[in-house]
């Protein structure tokens, strides 16, 4: 079954995926340069003493990235399975 767009409720999903896996992606790169940041509060600005403010800010992003990786493997093993019905439906 497709929608208006043409695209069928797997194709639908694996764009999804794919979206869901470029944000996880951009989300592992805000953890480094919240690592760099951490660095220079915990270094140059210690005397600011705002390190924790940096610091739950990393453990909110490894958070987020954890409910991606979690999110998706989700959505993997849905697709996994109607990919599977499909192949195994009598009518492609």
């Amino acid at each position: 079954m497709s929608d208006e767009g043409g695209k069928t409720q797997a194709e639908q999903l694996d764009d999804t995926l794919a979206q869901l896996k470029e944000m996880r992606h951009y989300g592992s790169n805000n953890v480094e340069s919240l690592t760099s940041m951490w660095m220079l509060f915990d270094g140059e600005l210690k005397g600011l003493k705002k390190t924790e403010k940096i610091d739950e800010l990393m453990t909110k992003q490894g958070e987020l990235h954890d409910a991606f990786e979690s999110v998706i493997e989700d959505l993997e093993d849905v697709l996994s399975k109607m990919r599977e019905a499909a192949r195994d439906s009598p009518t492609a």
